[in-house]
């Protein structure tokens, strides 16, 4: 086999650039085992000096239906390489396999994929290739008995990839059309309105003691009596609370109604809001 074969043979292998191939080649003395493991050494150390980068932008993927749905997030540096065929395509396969594997990334990260080549050696090739810090990110799986799940998809990239996604589950045996569209309006809304937990006391403890900090700080100069400051500050972190847990806040199809309202005018007695998450690249 001539030189000019194997550099092909090994591109098509590799994906590798005409001159890392022919400099493996040359250094492995012709093998073209030897250069292709050449290949993959060079490529982790180049994806490893990416890896102090910033990746913000990206896609979130949704794969799944109404009884198990997953969403898992790859980031990257550009907006530009988020629209690349070779990231979109390892992205859907990807999502795929987050779904059947249940959102457990590390475990994800040694599955092979359809070219006998695990996820991550993949994803040191794809950053070899493309150029920039590639990395998988948040992801969650959806799975509950007697649940049905909904999804919104926000500035779509394609198919089922966008920039933000919403995934909501309803807990209910009702299968009616008034349902289906309160679960897709449902998961709108919470692209929309972003609700940090599905009630108020379900809100993070840290998020709060932030609140409570900034509206101290807010508060502290403006010569009020402290007891008027307490009532005040009080108030405020109630408000926070309202607007920020979804039950309570203003539906967005229809301001004048809070989201239990019209969980409660759908007069399904078993329909409850089970679970949901929203994700958005670079939040």
């Amino acid at each position: 086999m001539s030189n000019i074969e194997k550099i092909k043979q090994l591109r098509q292998s590799t994906s590798a650039g005409f001159k890392d191939c022919s400099s493996a080649i040359e250094e492995a003395k012709g093998d073209l085992n030897k250069a292709a493991e050449i290949l993959r050494i060079k490529g982790i150390s180049k994806a490893s000096k990416k890896m102090s980068r910033v990746a913000n932008e990206g896609v979130v993927a949704v794969s799944g239906d109404e009884k198990k749905i997953s969403l898992i997030e790859v980031n990257c540096e550009t907006d530009f390489v988020a629209k690349n065929d070779h990231f979109i395509n390892f992205v859907k396969e990807l999502a795929e396999l987050n779904n059947y594997y249940n959102s457990n990334v590390e475990k994800l990260k040694a599955i092979k994929m359809k070219n006998s080549e695990t996820v991550n050696q993949n994803l040191v090739s794809l950053i070899t290739k493309i150029g920039e810090k590639i990395t998988i990110g948040r992801a969650k799986t959806f799975n509950y008995n007697g649940s049905k799940n909904f999804n919104y998809l926000h500035t779509v990239v394609k198919d089922n990839l966008s920039k933000l996604a919403v995934v909501v589950s309803l807990e209910t045996n009702n299968n009616s059309d008034n349902l289906k569209t309160f679960g897709k309006q449902l998961s709108m809304h919470i692209a929309a309105s972003n609700p940090l937990a599905l009630e108020a006391n379900g809100i993070n403890r840290d998020i709060l003691d932030k609140e409570v900090s900034l509206i101290s700080e807010e508060l502290k100069n403006t010569g009020k009596p402290d007891d008027i400051i307490k009532k005040i500050r009080i108030g405020k972190i109630n408000k926070f609370k309202e607007e920020n847990a979804l039950l309570t806040q203003p539906w967005v199809m229809e301001p004048k109604k809070k989201v239990k309202e019209v969980l409660k005018e759908l007069s399904i007695n078993d329909l409850k809001i089970k679970d949901f998450y929203r994700l958005k690249i670079g939040e």
